[in-house]
């Protein structure tokens, strides 16, 4: 490695790094000027995701939906697509799996929690493809649709189990029948909410990480994500791949949804994890849409979550105190030469990248004989 590629690697390890130190700043900002101590409340946010071991795997536990959630926008982002209806990806990926899971009786728990699951990403995956044939049919904007289906998702969520279908007619709460154990996901801590979904978010990170860098669909969704024209011209699908990739991304959503229920909460409410797919957005643009960096930053945004309780509770600072973090962290991810100045940060030049005979990126001939 030269040192033109060492200076690239840090760059892109120093300003996530910094992004997260300055929403942090911003968050501190705001607790002082609410007339509390900084220094008191990211203690209590740090006691609260980290010193216990119940508040470790409670902060495993909330990073697991992060990890799918991040995958699913990151997949998008690198084929040129924003994909912010993971809500209602990840609701409908929570419908199918809790039908699936309270529904479907006689089953041994080897095979009731895969089916359950794969329904979980079958939800996601028809929620998200709508959006893909209506913009490579129409043109329409994928960030319109989503947000509209978000709505539609919601609105279905509530009715199935407010009085529908999916109703629990013996409480009063709207929820669905308590799922099966044969589809529960197993506790992996004794103990603890814990379970094996953790696993699943693991294994899921290869996983994407080879479909897109290793596979010829990867290959045509980072081409379309490069230059739509010039992967058109060369022969690649442009409408296939959208409709391909996103619905690819709602069924990681879909599966974020069908861990939450079967692994988590146990029932379908209308409140199924609620606003933890807008966080995502967060999660996959301080991961820089890398699918191995997505586990450090679902991980600090499910301490940050799993910590803001215990917070508020000893120091009375809201837990809305995570959202501005966040949003701050957002703000800087979105303007890295804003964080290059703060820190006096060197920028490091791309190298063009081109379209050749031997495929995206690939070395002309001429430059590969010298």
């Amino acid at each position: 490695m030269n040192g033109a590629d060492l200076r690239a690697l840090s760059g892109r390890l120093l300003l996530p790094l910094f992004s997260v130190l300055l929403g942090l700043a911003a968050g501190a900002v705001a607790v002082v000027l609410a007339g509390a101590n900084p220094l008191d409340a990211y203690g209590a946010l740090f006691q609260g995701a980290f010193t216990t071991r119940n508040a470790f795997t409670e902060t495993l536990v909330a990073t697991i939906p992060y990890v799918f959630l991040g995958l699913s926008v990151a997949i998008g982002f690198r084929a040129g697509l924003f994909n912010i209806g993971g809500q209602g990806q990840l609701l409908l990926g929570g419908i199918f799996a809790a039908f699936v899971g309270y529904r479907v009786a006689g089953l041994p728990a080897i095979v009731h929690v895969p089916v359950a699951l794969l329904a979980g990403m079958l939800g996601g995956f028809l929620w998200g493809a709508i959006p893909g044939i209506l913009k490579a049919r129409t043109g329409a904007h994928e960030v319109i649709t989503t947000i509209m289906l978000n709505y539609v998702a919601a609105g279905l969520l509530d009715f199935l189990v407010n009085r529908g279908p999916m109703a629990d007619p013996h409480r009063a709460i709207p929820q669905t029948p308590a799922m099966l154990p044969s589809a529960t996901l197993p506790i992996i801590v004794p103990g603890s909410r814990l379970h094996l979904g953790l696993f699943l978010a693991l294994l899921a990170v290869p996983v994407v990480w080879f479909l897109v860098e290793r596979t010829t669909i990867g290959f045509r969704i980072r081409a379309v994500g490069l230059n739509a024209t010039a992967a058109r011209a060369s022969g690649i699908s442009v409408a296939w791949t959208m409709v391909t990739v996103m619905g690819i991304s709602g069924a990681l959503a879909g599966l974020a949804g069908a861990v939450e229920v079967l692994g988590v909460s146990g029932v379908l409410t209308p409140s199924l994890a609620s606003g933890l797919a807008f966080d995502a957005i967060a999660v996959a643009l301080l991961a820089g849409s890398n699918p191995f960096a997505i586990l450090p930053s679902a991980f600090l945004f499910g301490a940050l979550r799993s910590g803001a309780s215990f917070m508020q509770l000893q120091t009375q600072v809201s837990t809305d105190l995570i959202s501005v973090v966040q949003a701050a962290v957002i703000v800087f991810v979105a303007a890295p030469m804003l964080v290059r100045l703060i820190f006096r940060l060197r920028a490091t030049p791309s190298a063009p990248v081109r379209i050749t005979a031997g495929g995206l990126g690939a070395t002309p001939p001429e430059e590969g004989a010298a």
